[in-house]
């Protein structure tokens, strides 16, 4: 290459260079196993772990066996939560192992996987551009910063790597951008004690594992505990299981416990036994779920390999008879038809691609939705999830930490549950904004009421708070109801109303001693001819329930059918008069304390 050539090239790109060198991002980093507080997810020992994504407590590793300790050193199942407000996001690590395996890409191995959960409480997957060197990076560009409501970001999950261990890991926004560490959830986690299929083999990132598509689905945490080709119900293990509160047990062994690993059917059939009856001794309370072998997709033409799956099932199902004999309840059995596998779900025939897996998600779900009780129905009224809409004046996750942490310290008599309108009265846990306050503890506090209403809520994210401990632990004497003014920008009529059958359906299963009061929704500004519609649904909705009834909106009506302005300060809040006006009118039906209560009070 002559001169003349190298100087005219220089000449044209040195600009560009510098420009780019200009333009360059700096990256604040953050390393979540330094944070001050726990924000790795899916660990049942956080504090007892000897590095920083261990599956397993550090005394494991006396009595395991080696390849179980080894794979245990395995991230599967973890994820970090943060909230951040950034159009990119960096993820960058190392790790021990080979990237990749034969049988399953080196996204699914090594990689990692971030989802966000929209203010409106739905799922979206973030692609990234990922480099597999000595340092692994993951680069996500070109997100929405936020949604619709405010400028506070969203919440983000990062799932980490299947089959391989993590040795550090940092993630990096744009220096400025708003970035915050969520600690790990309250919820009592499912834990899962199974096999490869468990651990994640052979999904192509790791949120494709039917456990992290599981813990989306009922969105809560999951303690992954597969241990490929080791996931044998070993007594090591399954000593270790009561020590962690569990919210359902899941014993999904099988595949790792046919003819070929050389186990007697005798011993195999002794280890299921053994194993609940360990995990019912410590835990009695506590569901435990067996799952048969989801069997091979070549097995419909091979004789052999039908034979090996059908042999272990007709083990669990004879061991499940027998426990169910000797009257060990709470235990449950996971067919082999309900996670119903395709012969195109699996990659060798054995470990499931990411269609398998969906479909071991869909058959899971439907059976643990049954036994906690956490059905989900045809409307999204019926559909429960969580919301950030409100993040501007309140953070809606503190609320319901708050709002658990409550009512194990004081447990409420009544319960008041709804939206902004509820939330803004007065009472505990302290909002930041109160309007009725003096009516509030006036009326509501002396009869031992506790504020349930969360800002912009609407009837499906009442329903996530049901099914996520706000209503459990304790005895109320009333649950009040005043729900829906939310859901009328975006749902009809019939969503709404039944959305609150099946919302009061959930607080019976929960307060079944309770007596239920139900709210017809506010007047607002220009919606009062379809509220007054709507209530008369509501009200006929209540008779089939054999729930109360009430309609203190009136209250607020002009002679016209108009709103009263004077009692509003939005057209849709009441003002400390309006709060005033909607307690006399209230008061009649709430449920008064006995003498003998009041002396005990």
């Amino acid at each position: 290459m002559n001169r003349k050539l190298i100087f005219f090239i220089l000449l044209v790109w040195v600009p560009y260079l510098t420009v780019f060198a200009q333009n360059a991002t700096e990256y604040t980093w953050w390393n979540p196993a330094q944070n001050q507080f726990p924000v790795i997810e899916g660990q049942a020992w956080p504090k007892e772990v000897q590095h920083p994504y261990d599956r397993l407590p550090a005394q494991a590793e006396k009595s395991v066996r080696s390849a179980v300790w080894n794979l245990s050193h395995n991230a599967a199942g973890l994820l970090i939560r943060f909230r951040a407000s950034t159009d990119q996001i960096v993820v960058r690590y190392t790790v021990n192992g080979p990237h990749a395996l034969p049988h399953m890409p080196a996204t699914g191995v090594s990689g990692v996987d971030l989802y966000a959960v929209t203010s409106d409480g739905d799922w979206r997957w973030c692609t990234g551009k990922y480099s597999f060197k000595d340092t692994l990076e993951y680069r996500f560009t070109n997100l929405e910063p936020n949604d619709q409501y405010h400028q506070k970001g969203r919440e983000y999950r990062l799932y980490l790597p299947l089959y391989n261990s993590v040795n550090w890991l940092e993630i990096g926004v744009p220096k400025g951008a708003s970035f915050t560490p969520l600690p790990t959830r309250i919820e009592k986690p499912i834990v899962v004690y199974g096999t490869s299929i468990a651990q994640g083999a052979c999904a192509s990132r790791p949120g494709m594992a039917w456990t992290a598509i599981l813990g989306r689905k009922l969105d809560r945490p999951i303690i992954n505990l597969g241990f490929s080709g080791n996931g044998r119900l070993e007594k090591e293990i399954v000593q270790l299981l009561p020590g962690i509160d569990a919210k359902l047990y899941v014993l999904d062994c099988l595949p790792n416990l046919v003819a070929t690993v050389g186990i007697p059917s005798d011993e195999i059939k002794n280890r299921i036994i053994e194993s609940v009856k360990t995990l019912r001794q410590k835990r009695p309370g506590t569901p435990v779920l067996l799952v048969e072998h989801a069997g091979y997709t070549d097995g419909s033409l091979n004789a052999t390999r039908r034979k090996l799956y059908s042999d272990a099932n007709d083990i669990m199902r004879s061991a499940f008879t027998q426990l169910k004999t000797e009257g060990i309840n709470q235990i449950y059995l996971l067919p082999k038809t309900a996670i119903n596998l395709d012969m195109d779900d699996m990659v060798d025939g054995t470990h499931p691609t990411d269609l398998g897996m969906q479909h071991y998600a869909d058959g899971y779900e439907k059976s643990i939705r049954t036994i906690l009780n956490e059905p989900t129905g045809l409307y999204s009224t019926t559909k429960p999830c969580t919301q950030f809409r409100d993040a501007a004046i309140y953070d809606w996750e503190t609320r319901h930490r708050d709002m658990v942490a409550l009512t194990k310290a004081k447990p409420p008599r009544l319960i008041f549950l709804g939206n902004s309108i509820t939330h803004y009265w007065g009472g505990q846990p302290q909002a930041p904004i109160s309007r009725g306050s003096d009516s509030w503890n006036a009326v509501l506090e002396p009869l031992g009421a506790q504020n349930f209403g969360y800002g912009w809520d609407r009837i499906e994210n009442v329903l996530w708070r049901v099914y996520h401990d706000e209503l459990d632990g304790y005895a109320a004497a009333q649950v009040i109801i005043m729900i829906g003014t939310n859901n009328l920008q975006l749902n009809s009529d019939t969503d709404i109303i039944e959305g609150l059958k099946f919302l009061v359906g959930a607080i019976k299963v929960r307060q079944p001693t309770a007596d239920i009061l139900l709210l017809g929704i506010l007047p607002r500004r220009d919606g009062e001819p379809r509220v007054m519609e709507i209530n008369k649904g509501i009200a006929q909705a209540s008779g089939q329930l054999n729930v109360t009834f009430a309609d203190p909106g009136t209250v607020f009506l002009n002679a016209d059918g108009k709103i009263n302005e004077s009692f509003f300060g939005d057209g849709l809040h009441p003002n400390a008069e309006g709060y005033q006006k909607l307690l006399s009118k209230l008061t009649p039906y709430l449920k008064p304390i006995e003498q003998s209560q009041k002396q005990k009070r």
